[in-house]
């Protein structure tokens, strides 16, 4: 068994910022199920939505997160995390990450605009801020005496009092796979804190990483924890398709900077769908686009910034000028075949504002969280400022905590299982949930659809469950395994809600209800849940 003060799963932003305000204070250790790099924050290319400029306003910023989260916002969070916008930047500025940087601005960086935005205040470091933010802190991670990196490592389950006897609501640790030894490891921990991400790759495409696989959403359910607004599952407008490239997000970046959404023919369309035309919200744009290539058949439409001059383009999105280029698409000539994606998972894990969930000493940061912050849809560029706002928070609050006692936990028993016979069953139970979710439970709904995604979920879950059972825990199993339950959730929580809002659309309810509430599930509706947060519900 390892004990630590501070146990953090995942390597994303919301888990480093985390680990780096307890460091100077608390022993902490980090798991990951690949490398530090291996995230969505990673791969987040727009930027971080903050009030820097002059002519922008806190209440400007607070309207427009609330505008897009179509009435189910928690107007608390949001003022939360936008007051906190600008601390958060500084902070990331003091730790030296590179954002670009503009001499004519007041702040002294760049700042671009998004859809949903009413100003220019998203700062950022080119077409790839979060790579540059992770490679930075990272680094300050990897040299911190306070904090043992272990990579390679997957969490199998949280250790509750339910599990261990007792008749208590505290979170003791996890159990996790060592991928490179093949051993389950114990950790005890005062604190816990789930950084895990969303769960993207329980769809057909997607642009987040292969560890987006609901692994936080899926142990906090199962430990007890309430989840909320599972319906609301964002798909980005504009994926690059192309036959021979994974999935590859173009940033929203893009349509701020005056790239057009167009047909085959070089006709837009946009503007027929929404008066603010490229710059709706995406699910708005999302939708657009799904509807224009389902309308006339084709595989993909087209965004162009080829009208702006080459300096500009090759300046501003260098990496998917690189990355097309390597695929025979000169983005300064011609424009790009996009399709959409699911990019975020809008609910997750209930926390209160200082990330704290329904399990005492157990915290929730980032997009595994349900923080209220996005409502029905997510505002561009306000996660990675969710992360740092809330990954602050969590410390703050573990730092006057004194966190679970310390007690005996067994040792994970592999005694009455076998090495699996048939790993193929995985395979191609991976390859046909991810299929029927994209193909039912995607970008428009009907009840016809939800019915027969959730018949498949539960044959799926019923043979897991059994696969579980008798064999041995393997990376591809416990993925699977966490996979099919978001599934569920995201499934049920969908049939909850009887009318079309933000991130949700159903045919058969296209209108949106005068008055609504969040979809509530409770893993154990016949027990009192003490609750990190209130919510109104959808009954």
């Amino acid at each position: 068994m390892q004990r630590t003060d501070v146990l953090i799963i995942g390597s994303g932003l919301a888990a480093l910022t985390t680990a780096l305000h307890l460091a100077e204070t608390c022993q902490v250790t980090l798991l990951t199920k690949k490398t530090l790099q291996d995230s969505a924050s990673a791969w987040a290319q727009g930027g971080i939505a903050a009030v820097l400029a002059d002519d922008d306003s806190i209440e400007a910023h607070i309207r427009d997160t609330l505008t897009a989260g179509a009435g189910l916002c928690n107007e608390a969070a949001v003022r939360f995390v936008v007051e906190n916008g600008r601390a958060a930047v500084q902070w990331l500025v003091e730790q030296g990450v590179p954002f670009t940087a503009d001499a004519s601005n007041a702040s002294g960086f760049h700042l671009t605009r998004e859809g949903g935005h009413s100003a220019r205040r998203i700062i950022h470091a080119t077409d790839a801020t979060g790579r540059a933010v992770q490679k930075t802190l990272c680094e300050h991670i990897r040299s911190h005496a306070n904090i043992t990196l272990l990579e390679q490592h997957i969490a199998i389950d949280l250790i509750t009092g339910d599990k261990l006897g007792f008749d208590d609501r505290n979170c003791y640790g996890a159990y996790a796979l060592d991928n490179t030894t093949g051993e389950v490891k114990t950790f005890a921990a005062r604190h816990t804190v789930l950084a895990t991400g969303g769960a993207g790759k329980v769809y057909l495409y997607t642009t987040n990483p292969d560890v987006a696989t609901g692994d936080g959403i899926a142990m906090g359910w199962r430990a007890g924890c309430r989840v909320a607004n599972m319906e609301f599952m964002q798909f980005h407008p504009t994926c690059l398709y192309h036959p021979h490239a994974k999935s590859f997000l173009i940033t929203e970046a893009v349509r701020g900077e005056g790239g057009l959404l167009k047909l085959p023919d070089g006709t837009r369309f946009m503007t027929a769908h929404d008066p603010r035309g490229e710059l709706a919200p995406r699910d708005i744009v999302a939708r657009a686009i799904d509807f224009e290539m389902k309308k006339r058949g084709l595989d993909s439409v087209y965004l162009d910034i080829s009208h702006k001059p080459a300096e500009f383009i090759i300046e501003h999105f260098p990496t998917i000028y690189d990355r097309c280029r390597a695929l025979g698409i000169d983005i300064t000539r011609e424009p790009i075949p996009v399709v959409p994606a699911m990019h975020f998972t809008g609910g997750g894990l209930i926390t209160d504002l200082a990330a704290r969930t329904d399990l005492q000493h157990l915290y929730a940061v980032g997009e595994v969280a349900c923080t209220g912050l996005h409502g029905a849809n997510r505002l561009a560029s306000n996660s990675l400022l969710e992360c740092l706002v809330f990954g602050r928070a969590a410390a703050a609050d573990i730092l006057t905590s004194p966190g679970a006692p310390e007690v005996e936990i067994p040792e994970w028993d592999a005694s009455r299982v076998t090495d699996a016979d048939e790993e193929i069953v995985l395979a191609h139970n991976w390859d046909e949930l991810r299929r029927f979710m994209w193909d039912y439970v995607g970008i428009v709904r009907t009840n016809k659809r939800l019915a027969r995604a959730a018949r498949r979920i539960r044959l799926l879950t019923e043979e897991i469950n059994e696969y579980y059972k008798n064999f041995r825990v393997s990376n591809d199993l416990i993925e699977l395994r966490n996979l099919v339950l978001t599934a569920d959730l995201i499934v049920r929580s969908a049939q909850l809600r009887r009318e079309s809002r933000g991130l949700h659309f159903s045919s058969d309810y296209p209108d949106m209800l005068p008055i609504t509430g969040n979809t509530v599930l409770n893993p154990r509706p016949g027990r009192v849940c003490p609750g990190a947060c209130d919510l109104p519900t959808l009954e």
